[in-house]
């Protein structure tokens, strides 16, 4: 049916050509609107076409790269594999999506993930190509921290381990074999249970319940079992680990191996409780010993003045017998008393950072800060069992003192004291102090201001080991708001009082 005069013929060329130029334009404009580069070449590696991405990532202007050669943009060492990819492109063999290094106008690499694609033309055959650049720099820095954590968290000496909310361990490193002898093999996909005693799995549901709260733990302290069954003491810090949206998603547990710290602190409640049982065990005899004499001397002028053969000149002799046998049991009781350990050239400072080692995990826990000001440069003679007694006695009292934090500042110098050339040192602490009243009497046995928490001897057997050392210990107090705290300076000669004695005769 042909068309009436007031309906003409469309112009359908004209529309069509029309449409595809808006095509074209429309493509162009997502081309250039694309975040990644977008480039072209023909089969020689002439650059055709340059986006506005392009021009970003790589510094060059559409009108200074267009025609050159696409090995301007590739990294030398690579420029081979560029050859090889014109290659596979005149053959029209595909090319897989790659990873290579470009080079930024004026230098600096990027690394870049490349997929290309053929162009061709009306008939077919293909004539260039079009490359597709991703810039890969984000995603290598992200790779190269995290391989660098996983280096560190390998190289750790402590156990890092991570696990899932139902105690499923997911990751192992060098460290937590060392210490637990199990190898990631063993324990990734095994319940984190296997590596805690059954007396103390109830632990895990607290633990657990606390992770999925949020919450993080620090530095408690608990024992896990080795694979070989051995315990060990651990400080385990534990914290949430949470996914993109914030979510808990499991718990990283790292576990430091306390035991010789644990083992150290043992050793020194443990001489403590020796040594003051001693020392009270001699006192004691000693209080027997006077009043003992007494008594034999007593019975043995009566045994003298009665008639050898009555029955009274009998038991007198075997009264005197068994005094003497209680005598002899006191004499040596008071024997133990003496310390037999061989005194040795140490420096003081190294021996107050051996206590507070001990006792560094309170200190953290309280909040006290510690302040160490050492200058004994010079070694003193002393027993450093002796020595360790000392200050552990002194630096326990202070910590009780700071229930609530504080400061503990201990200092060590040289000075001219009245009995010659010694060492100072001074602990100070900034806790509630002891009442003036009290003061005069801290040195007595069984004096404490601490209620049932005390033994009262701590203070007394130091001052006795001090003094027998030819040295002098004394304390300094106040209860005063702001200004609270006590204070305990210790001079010990380097000469003892025995060599001093030896230098003098000779």
């Amino acid at each position: 049916m042909q068309p009436g005069p007031d309906k003409p013929q469309p112009d359908l060329p004209a529309k069509v050509g029309e449409s595809v130029i808006d095509t074209r334009l429309h493509f162009a404009a997502l081309v250039n609107s694309s975040n990644d580069p977008i480039i072209s070449k023909d089969l020689s590696g002439n650059i055709l076409s340059w986006n506005r991405a392009a021009a970003r990532v790589f510094g060059y202007a559409e009108r200074e790269i267009v025609g050159q050669s696409i090995l301007h943009l590739v990294h030398p060492d690579f420029q081979h594999e560029e050859s090889e990819f014109q290659r596979k492109l005149r053959a029209e063999e595909p090319i897989d999506p790659y990873e290579t290094t470009w080079v930024r106008k004026g230098g600096g690499n990027i690394p870049v993930s490349i997929t290309v694609y053929s162009v061709r033309d009306e008939t077919g055959h293909v004539v260039g190509a079009s490359k597709i650049v991703c810039d890969l720099s984000e995603r290598k820095q992200t790779d190269e921290s995290r391989f660098r954590l996983a280096a560190i968290v390998d190289s750790a000496d402590d156990a890092i381990i991570s696990k899932d909310l139902n105690g499923i361990i997911t990751s192992w490193n060098e460290g937590a074999q060392r210490m637990f002898g199990f190898t990631a093999e063993d324990m990734v996909s095994q319940s984190i249970l296997r590596l805690i005693p059954e007396r103390l799995q109830y632990e895990e549901d607290e633990i657990l319940r606390k992770l999925r709260a949020g919450q993080r733990i620090d530095h408690y302290e608990t024992t896990r079992r080795k694979k070989n069954g051995e315990d060990i003491d651990v400080s385990v810090t534990i914290s949430p680990i949470r996914d993109g949206s914030g979510r808990v998603i499991g718990a990283s547990k790292i576990a430091r191996d306390i035991s010789d710290r644990k083992r150290m602190e043992r050793m020194l409640i443990q001489s403590e409780k020796l040594a003051a049982t001693g020392r009270m065990a001699a006192t004691i005899a000693h209080e027997i010993n006077n009043p003992l004499e007494s008594v034999m001397n007593l019975i043995y002028l009566a045994r003298h003045h009665s008639a050898e053969s009555g029955k009274a000149h009998q038991y007198l002799l075997t009264a005197e017998e068994e005094l003497e046998r209680v005598s002899h049991i006191a004499r040596q009781t008071l024997g133990y008393y003496k310390d037999t350990g061989s005194p040795a050239e140490v420096f003081l400072h190294q021996l107050i950072e051996n206590v507070l080692a001990v006792y560094n995990s309170r200190v953290t826990a309280l909040g006290i800060a510690v302040d160490l000001q050492f200058n004994d440069l010079q070694k003193i003679m002393v027993s450093r069992g002796e020595m360790l007694q000392v200050f552990s006695n002194i630096i326990a009292n202070a910590i009780d003192a700071m229930r609530h934090g504080g400061s503990l500042k201990v200092s060590t110098r040289k000075l001219a004291g009245a009995t010659g050339d010694g060492i100072q040192t001074v602990i100070r602490d900034g806790g509630t102090g002891i009442k003036q009243e009290h003061l005069e009497r801290i040195f007595e046995p069984f004096f404490t201001t601490k209620g049932d928490l005390g033994t009262g001897i701590g203070l007394w057997v130091a001052r006795q080991l001090v003094e027998r050392r030819g040295g002098q210990i004394s304390v300094a107090s106040s209860t005063e708001q702001g200004r609270s705290g006590t204070t305990i300076t210790i001079f010990l000669p380097f000469a003892t009082p025995s060599s001093r004695l030896s230098s003098e005769q000779g």
